[in-house]
């Protein structure tokens, strides 16, 4: 049997940013609908080893049955030495066969699909008239976040903040010529977030760096820089202010550390948990209720978000006649 393999470069091309929120978006719906299944992943610690393996298992069961396997290292002081920190690879294996179809680039699927969903939660979830856009954080996922908000929402301003005010100033300066928006590097988070309405943070901080104080009336907030139970970017009272939407319940209560120290502390419970995308999606759940409501989408990532977005490499990769096939 043959194999194809798709390198990150192949990735790029054959996954532009539209097409993939439409790839999440069937996702969210088939995982609402229970057309689609996942444990938690696992994720792999070794003492003294600055970063860690997780494991993702997936399936969907249409168009076609697929079973998706991402392995990927996560060393968030790959930014130092100018690599990303998500390093790895997702299978995908015929549903009916258990064949292995394909080996993709997961730093590539993952920054791309990353963005794809908080760009989805945004469209269901900010204002119809919000454009101010804060990022917090430098690095790939506030590049690919940069270019999914312009997919959902008319920007007509972006500041970006980093932990050092060089790596926002270099941001502004690459990114500037590719959007109309005045992107305006600033020196604190604060700078950026007030009176901001959709609110990106992509940072591998363990202590919060949003406080409530910052946060406008009608904010949106798309929190996806951290997916350990000891770690948050969103402090407590912002959680407590804010209606919550995951994508998964299940991940959420057992992962996201913005939710799970907040109710160690007693702030709040597992009812705080307005919905999942999917229900959103499905009409189950109506979204935002009001123009002042503050929304978080708390993002983890899911299996089927990998999945989805390499079984649409692949099918483009087939009828383009992109990538390396290879004996297996």
């Amino acid at each position: 049997m043959k194999m194809m393999i798709l390198n990150a470069a192949e990735v790029e091309q054959l996954l532009p940013m539209s097409e993939c929120i439409s790839a999440m978006e069937e996702a969210f719906i088939a995982l609402a609908r229970g057309e689609a299944h996942q444990p938690l992943r696992t994720i792999f610690r070794p003492p003294d080893v600055k970063g860690v393996l997780a494991t993702m298992p997936t399936f969907r069961a249409s168009p076609s049955p697929l079973f998706g396997l991402k392995a990927i290292c996560v060393f968030p002081g790959n930014a130092a030495i100018g690599k990303d920190a998500h390093q790895g690879g997702v299978m995908l294996f015929d549903g009916a066969t258990g064949e292995l179809l394909a080996l993709v680039n997961a730093s590539a699927i993952t920054a791309i699909r990353t963005a794809a969903v908080s760009a989805l939660a945004t469209r269901l979830l900010a204002r119809e008239d919000a454009g101010d856009l804060a990022i917090i954080g430098a690095g790939v996922q506030a590049r690919a976040h940069l270019g999914a908000m312009v997919c959902v929402r008319p920007l007509r301003r972006v500041r970006v903040a980093s932990r050092r005010f060089e790596n926002a100033l270099k941001f502004a300066q690459e990114m500037q010529p590719e959007f109309p928006s005045l992107i305006e590097p600033v020196e604190t988070v604060e700078a950026a977030v007030r009176g901001a309405d959709i609110i990106v943070t992509a940072t591998t901080s363990r202590d919060p760096m949003l406080r409530r104080e910052w946060i406008s009336a009608g904010a949106h907030i798309n929190a996806i820089g951290t997916f350990s139970p000891k770690a948050r970017e969103v402090d407590t009272a912002t959680m407590v202010a804010a209606s919550l939407f995951v994508d998964r319940r299940e991940s959420a209560l057992n992962e996201a550390g913005d939710y799970l120290i907040a109710a160690q502390e007693g702030a709040l419970g597992p009812e705080h948990i307005r919905a999942e995308l999917g229900d959103v999606l499905t009409g189950a759940h109506s979204g935002r209720t009001s123009p002042a409501e503050i929304t978080i989408f708390k993002s983890l990532g899911l299996a089927i978000e990998d999945l989805a977005a390499a079984a649409h490499v692949y099918a483009k990769a087939q009828a383009e006649g992109v990538g390396t096939q290879v004996e297996f």
